[in-house]
């Protein structure tokens, strides 16, 4: 009979249905029929096999929690009768001997610009970037009016709006500084405006420190409170720049420059089975290559964090990834929360039983690349291959993290949809078909296709596609106009 289920693992006590599947009816995956002995809808999981109280419910090949309840063949496997395993703190052991990823060669490259530094954008843009909340609305004033004026000679003028800048003390204002230094520093940014007000905390001359002064020629600065007209001025500092920057010109670069952010938002039983593992192979090209990709969301790796340790290029680095998950752990406990209250109400509805399902979902983004490097929030790359970035799951917090960390496209996956897109070009991938059908808008990609067609012909096909966005091509997110940035907030307000 059509295989009615998706088992990613032989070892997995669970399967994901493939459609809605009624109570009474039989169901398939491989060898194994089952009779379907509750409802169990699109993208939740059914018992392949008996599950007794207490033992660990297997999907990926690993453990997302341990069953409340006794599970009979065909019953539905979900919150009702799972709970999570999560410990609030682990003792991880360094074990040598990770064997990385092989090379995959030359691949076929994109058309990007080089910035004078080596790095190449997949943009040609001028971001205007406050320093403070305060001159937001001034910072979006003066890049939409520059916007209209130089229509069609860059790839565009836009503001990165933020409400923090002041009233943030110590490593909360230093964060913020950070992110804003970094984003300040992308090479999708031919040129950037940064606009201060002149009494906040996060003063523009400090904010030029955290900036390398060799890009220092691209940026310029605006105080508000000591101009003139600020709106006017600003827009005769944009004028300038696009002097400059509208002289750059896409060069055909290897695949090797890209800097791939990996992100998932609005989750589903089918992320963790066709997007996700999509990605992975994403990843696997661009650090096959000689490039790099970025990894983040360190809540959604709890559950899973052996996967990537093991893959760790050496104890430095592994003790990194062990330092990071601790760390944010510690952060929930100290704030009274627990560090499993997660997945949110739409991943639940949408299959998602425990963290740990997420985590081992969310962690296939990151394909089979050894991990080269750890990150703290608002720091950039520096080495090729995977970095783990330190930030929340939180897709708008996290995206931006991504972004300042030097990430030139970010692929986002989606099992529920959402519109959301960030400075960097974001490639809305869709784990199923339904989702890609109803939100044209939104999705740029479905990867819902797997399921019929196999995941190499649409791995190649996902890769054309971030080759002609990479070159140019507008994401759904840039048609719509969606492009925010989020701070991570961690301190007090004075």
């Amino acid at each position: 009979m059509t295989p009615s289920l998706f088992r990613v693992d032989p070892r997995d006590s669970v399967a994901t249905a493939l459609h809605d599947l009624e109570a009474g009816t039989t169901a398939a995956v491989g060898d194994i029929e089952l009779l379907v002995k509750q409802p169990i809808a699109f993208g939740h999981k059914i018992a392949l096999r008996a599950i007794a109280a207490g033992e660990p419910v297997l999907k990926f090949g690993f453990p997302i929690g341990r069953a409340t309840a006794d599970i009979a063949p065909g019953e539905h496997v979900h919150t009702h009768n799972v709970a999570t395993a999560l410990a609030t703190s682990g003792d991880y052991v360094w074990t040598p001997g990770v064997d990385p990823a092989a090379t995959a060669g030359q691949a076929e490259g994109f058309a990007g610009y080089r910035r004078a530094d080596g790095r190449v954008g997949t943009r040609n843009e001028i971001w205007v970037i406050p320093t403070v909340g305060c001159v937001a609305r001034t910072a979006q004033k003066i890049a939409e009016a520059a916007g209209r004026r130089h229509a069609g000679r860059i790839d565009g003028v836009h503001a990165l709006v933020h409400p923090f800048g002041c009233s943030q003390l110590g490593d909360d204002l230093d964060g913020t500084r950070s992110v804003l230094a970094a984003l300040a520093s992308h090479p999708n940014a031919g040129g950037v405006l940064l606009v201060g007000l002149g009494c906040e905390s996060n003063q523009l001359d400090r904010l030029m420190r955290e900036i390398d002064p060799a890009l220092h020629g691209r940026i310029r600065t605006l105080a508000a409170q000591v101009a003139g007209d600020e709106i006017e001025e600003g827009l005769a500092l944009v004028d300038g720049l696009v002097e400059v920057v509208a002289q750059a010109e896409r060069t055909q670069v290897p695949l090797s420059d890209l800097v791939l952010g990996v992100k998932c938002g609005g989750s589903d039983g089918f992320s963790g089975l066709t997007a996700n593992p999509l990605v992975g192979r994403m990843s696997d090209a661009v650090t096959g290559a000689g490039g790099t990709a970025i990894l983040t969301e360190i809540p959604e790796i709890f559950g899973a964090e052996q996967l990537l340790m093991e893959r760790a290029a050496d104890e430095q680095v592994f003790d990194g990834i062990a330092g990071l998950v601790n760390d944010f752990k510690r952060y929930f406990t100290d704030h009274g929360e627990p560090v499993s209250e997660n997945p949110s109400p739409g991943n639940i509805a949408g299959g998602i039983t425990t963290l740990e399902e997420k985590s081992l979902g969310a962690v296939q983004k990151a394909g089979h690349a050894t991990v080269t490097d750890v990150r703290h929030y608002g720091e950039r790359v520096r080495r090729t291959g995977l970095t783990l970035l330190e930030a929340p799951g939180n897709d708008a917090v996290s995206s931006t993290a991504l972004t300042a960390a030097g990430a030139t496209v970010i692929l986002f996956t989606t099992g529920r949809g959402t519109p959301l897109g960030f400075p960097a070009p974001t490639i809305k991938i869709a784990s199923n078909t339904p989702l890609a059908a109803r939100k044209p808008g939104w999705i740029d990609f479905d990867a819902g296709r797997v399921l019929t067609e196999g995941q190499s012909p649409v791995a190649d096909a996902l890769l054309d596609t971030i080759r002609a966005i990479a070159s140019g091509r507008e994401t759904a997110a840039e048609r719509n106009g969606e492009r925010e940035i989020a701070i991570w907030k961690r301190g007090v307000t004075l």
